[in-house]
C-alpha cells in the first residue's frame, strides 16, 4: 500500500521526527545493535531497551552498559521506568548531567505481574497524584538541560478501570512534549486486538501535545491506517518489527507517499541476520551475541520454507562460522511468504490484573509503592 495521506512531521521537543515513526523499548531486543539495524532501513525514533532510574542512581553495571548508544545515533532516546518521583528526580539529573541522552521516555505500560502487584507499570497511573509527580519531578530535572520528557501508558487497568484519559491530561499538564498509547488494558497483555478508537480519544483530550498510537502495527498500511482513523500524531512500532528491521524502511515510504520497497527473500533475510549477528557482537562480545541472537531466528525465519531440523540448528547456533554454514544450506531465492506479515512475538492471554492489596481505594494517594523498583520490560 502507499500512503494518501499526508503526514506532518512529528515533534518531540526541539527534535524533528520525519517519518512520524517510534521504534519501542523491548527487553533484551531495542539494544544498540539491533537500533542501528533499523536505523539503517529509516529515519525515525529509536529508543534504547527501558532502564529503571533505581539502577541509574546506583550506577549499576549491566545498565551503564545498556545505556550505550551507536555513533550518530541522534537523538540518543532513553526510557526510563521509576515509581518514586525523587528517584526518578535524581536519576533524570545524572542522564542530562552527564550528557548520557537526548530525549526520555517513561514507561507506565508494562502488565507483567511481578510488576503490577507492587503497583508498578501499568497499574500506576491509577494514582493520579503519585503519577503526575513522578512525570514533574522528571521534567523539572530534564528541563535545565533542554532534554525532553515523553510518557507511555496503557488504556488502563481493565475495563472496569480506564486511566489513559487522565493519564494523558496530566502528563500534559507537568510537562511532557508527547504521549504515547499502548491501546490495551494491562488485562488484555498482549492477547486479542488494540482498541484505536481509544487513540483517538485521548487525541480529543490532549491538545496541546502529540499523541501516538501503539498496538498491532505489523505493517505500513497498519501505521497509514491508525493515523487515518485515530488523527494521531504518529505511530510506535514494537512487535511488528522482530525479525523484521526493513519494517522502516517500509513505513518511511509509506508516510511519504512512495512505493513500498520489495520484500526480502530468504537470502536476503539471511544477510540481515547475519549482520545482526556482527552488531551484536561489536556491542557484546562474541558469546553472548551467539546467544542473544537465537531468540531473533524464528521471527527472521517466520513463515519461509526452512526444515526443523536446520530450524533447530539455527536456534541452538554457537558461532559465526556455524551461523555462515548453516545460511549457506537456505533456499536463498525463496520469496518472502505473504502470511508472515501479522503478529509476532509474545501474545498470550488475558487475565485478571495483580494488584497491591487495596490499590484501587484511593486514586488520589500519592505514596509511593513499596518495591516496585526493579528490571523489567515495556508494554
Amino acid at each position: 500500500m502507499t500512503a494518501t495521506l499526508t503526514t506532518p512531521a512529528l515533534q518531540v521537543g526541539q527534535y524533528r521526527v520525519d517519518p512520524p515513526v517510534v521504534l519501542a523499548p523491548m527487553a533484551g531486543i531495542t539494544n544498540v545493535a539491533f537500533r542501528k539495524l533499523c536505523q539503517e532501513y529509516g529515519a525515525g525514533l529509536y529508543v534504547c531497551e527501558m532502564i529503571t532510574a533505581r539502577a541509574v542512581v546506583e550506577r549499576h553495571p549491566g545498565t551503564m552498559h545498556m545505556m550505550t548508544f551507536a555513533a550518530g545515533e541522534y537523538p540518543r532516546s532513553m526510557q526510563l521506568y521509576g515509581v518514586d518521583p525523587a528517584t526518578m528526580r535524581e536519576a533524570v539529573k545524572i542522564i542530562v548531567g552527564e550528557g548520557l541522552a537526548d530525549h526520555i521516555d517513561q514507561n507506565y505500560g508494562c502488565p507483567v505481574a511481578k510488576v503490577t502487584r507492587k503497583g508498578g507499570g501499568s497499574a500506576l497511573p491509577y494514582k493520579r497524584n503519585l503519577f503526575g509527580n513522578i512525570v514533574r519531578a522528571s521534567v523539572e530535572a530534564a528541563e535545565p538541560a533542554g532534554v525532553p520528557v515523553t510518557v507511555k501508558f496503557r488504556v488502563g487497568i481493565d475495563d472496569d478501570h480506564h486511566t489513559y484519559l487522565d493519564a494523558g491530561r496530566i502528563a500534559e499538564a507537568e510537562g511532557a512534549v508527547a504521549v504515547s498509547l499502548h491501546a490495551r488494558t494491562a488485562a488484555q497483555r498482549y492477547s486479542g486486538q488494540a482498541d484505536w478508537s481509544h487513540i483517538a480519544r485521548l487525541k480529543e483530550a490532549v491538545t496541546g501535545i502529540p499523541v501516538l498510537g501503539n498496538g498491532d502495527i505489523f505493517t505500513a498500511a497498519d501505521a497509514t491506517r491508525m493515523v487515518e482513523e485515530t488523527g494521531c500524531d504518529g505511530v510506535v512500532v514494537g512487535r511488528g518489527c522482530l525479525g523484521r528491521p526493513w519494517l522502516f524502511g517500509e513505513l518511511e515510504a509509506a508516510f511519504q507517499g512512495r512505493p513500498a520497497p520489495e520484500p526480502p527473500n530468504l537470502g536476503e533475510v539471511a544477510r540481515v541476520l547475519r549482520r545482526h549477528t556482527e552488531l551484536l557482537i561489536e556491542h557484546d562480545g562474541h558469546d553472548k551475541a551467539m546467544r542473544d541472537i537465537r531468540k531473533h531466528m524464528a521471527w527472521y525465519f517466520m513463515g519461509f520454507p526452512v526444515g526443523s531440523e536446520l530450524r533447530r540448528s539455527f536456534a541452538t547456533v554457537s558461532s559465526l562460522d556455524q551461523l555462515d554454514d548453516l545460511i549457506g544450506k537456505l533456499e536463498h531465492d525463496a520469496p518472502f511468504p505473504a502470511d508472515a506479515l501479522g503478529p509476532r512475538g509474545r501474545q498470550g492471554s488475558p487475565g485478571k490484573v495483580t494488584l497491591p492489596h487495596g490499590w484501587l481505594d484511593d486514586p488520589d494517594d500519592p505514596c509511593v509503592p513499596e518495591g516496585a523498583d526493579m528490571m523489567h520490560s515495556g508494554g
